[in-house]
């Protein structure tokens, strides 16, 4: 069977008594266990008269039930994993936008996301029993049962958005050949094997931990760990229980580790990782040096996308170096830097980042104005700035609608946020633009502490190694960061939050 004919199920690669699932306090789910199971059930689904093309919403906290209830979903349908955070009003909008014709959901749970439920759907529960498998309960809604048909390999196998922080979320359907290429393409980078066990601390509704920890795990036939979630202060207590070799993560939940890694470090050096993966938004040189020296494992920094169903790049595992400030190089995946006007640019050019693979998705979903503007002469276009060195490694300055445009000079926040987030006494730090009436736009800065400094001590710090045009005109002290739900820094909504105005 060749790549592109593969589904999920096909991909689940284990040997049939290896195990597959663990997680705290739950029994474990062998290769053979998963795969009977999720087969079960996407053949109750199509009892419930749901099939191929229907897109079924799921909206559970991480546990082997919704990797199972996953699984099933996408070889009966199409999976709709959502934020079980949500409110009201978002579970509303994301089933209208998909045209959810079910919600997978455990009983008695998330009252905001049955109020939303669309006339007809069908509310289905999933319960596990002593031994760990997952059984569907029809709670209501359901259709006249149809015939028990498994999905093939071009069929979307899971509908996500993009995060549409300044714009409204677009739909991208990913289909099961390009879950099999990202997969593939992320074992390869870091030659994952059965031997491997991954502590998956990534929400399973995003594309990160969906595709690097759950899928290219279980594509590797290694072990996946899945606590309901990521937890700082538990983090440590299951390592030393699982051993897992490796984990992902987003910068902030490295940083809180490392903020707690003084008082582990016995569990550390008794547990190493064989490396530590970063993904999702840029992470800081000084904060993957700290991480490296206490933890004793490589910290590759990658770079991945929804639309190419996560990882575009990676740094590789030693002996390569991996390069701090870097997202490494494809793997499986050709980047380019193009200019505005679609053509490629030489090594050494800041531009905007463009891959194409199998990885990446054919357009998005009843969008043709984003599509005729993202996907150009079969390159995606990625909306992100930066540059390929002479040794093929790629740098990211930031996302486009992020660099700060101050008076015609465009300045990249993530440099100021490193500058920063090196003096002692600072904790978290964001750069971010202000509006400012005759330059356009000025540039501030957000830190969080944990020790003593001024605002003028640190703009002092800042203009020894910065261009005075870079050194932030106004720095205020927060207790914490603002996040998306995925981790991510709210860069581009900072002065907002703030109620900055602008000079």
């Amino acid at each position: 069977m060749t790549l592109q004919e593969k589904t999920l199920l096909d991909l689940l690669a284990g040997a049939d008594e290896q195990p597959a699932l663990v997680a705290p306090d739950k029994p474990s789910l062998t290769y053979a266990q998963l795969k009977g199971n999720i087969t079960a059930l996407a053949a109750t689904l199509n009892g419930y008269g749901l099939g191929r093309g229907d897109r079924i919403a799921i909206a559970m906290p991480n546990s082997p039930e919704l990797i199972i209830a996953f699984f099933a979903a996408a070889m009966c349908g199409t999976a709709a994993p959502l934020n079980p955070k949500y409110k009201q009003d978002e579970f509303a909008f994301y089933y209208e936008d998909t045209q959810a014709k079910a919600l997978i959901t455990f009983p008695g749970t998330l009252e905001a996301a049955h109020a939303a439920l669309l006339p007809g759907m069908a509310v289905i529960s999933a319960v596990s029993d002593e031994a760990g498998s997952v059984s569907f309960r029809l709670e209501s809604g359901g259709a006249e049962a149809r015939p028990v048909e498994l999905a093939q390999s071009e069929d979307v196998a899971m509908i996500l958005h993009t995060s549409g922080t300044t714009s409204r979320p677009k739909r991208v359907p990913i289909r099961h050949r390009n879950m099999a290429a990202s997969a593939r393409n992320i074992i390869g980078t870091y030659n994952l094997s059965e031997a491997d066990t991954a502590l998956c601390v990534m929400p399973l509704f995003h594309i990160h931990g969906i595709i690097a920890s759950m899928l290219s795990t279980l594509a590797s036939g290694g072990t996946l760990v899945c606590p309901n979630g990521f937890n700082a202060m538990e983090f440590w207590g299951i390592v030393d229980k699982f051993k897992p070799t490796w984990y992902s993560a987003v910068p902030t939940m490295h940083q809180m580790l490392l903020a707690r890694a003084e008082r582990n470090l016995e569990v550390i050096k008794a547990n190493p990782f064989r490396f530590i993966r970063s993904s999702s938004a840029p992470l800081p040189p000084i904060i993957m040096e700290r991480i490296e020296a206490l933890f004793g494992a490589p910290v590759l920094e990658s770079y991945g996308m929804t639309e190419a169903t996560h990882q575009m790049a990676s740094n590789p595992l030693p002996p390569a170096p991996h390069k701090g400030g870097s997202v490494g190089y494809g793997f499986g995946v050709e980047i380019g830097i193009m200019d505005e006007a679609g053509n490629l640019l030489p090594n050494g050019t800041i531009g905007e980042i463009v891959v194409k693979g199998a990885n990446v998705v054919d357009g998005y979903e009843n969008n043709p104005d984003a599509n005729a503007a993202a996907f150009v002469k079969g390159w995606f276009r990625t909306g992100d700035q930066g540059l390929i060195d002479a040794d093929g490694y790629l740098s990211l300055t930031g996302r486009i609608k992020e660099l700060i445009n101050r008076g015609g000079e465009k300045i990249s926040p993530l440099e100021i946020d490193d500058i920063l987030l090196r003096h002692p006494a600072v904790a978290e730090a964001l750069a971010f633009a202000v509006p400012h009436k005759t330059l356009g736009e000025e540039v501030h800065a957000a830190v969080v502490l944990k020790g003593e400094a001024s605002e003028s001590e640190l703009r002092a710090y800042c203009q020894t190694l910065l261009a005075e045009f870079k050194v932030p005109r106004k720095i205020y002290f927060v207790s914490e960061i603002p996040r998306g739900a995925t981790g991510k820094l709210q860069r581009i909504n900072m002065a907002k939050l703030l109620n900055i105005t602008g000079d």
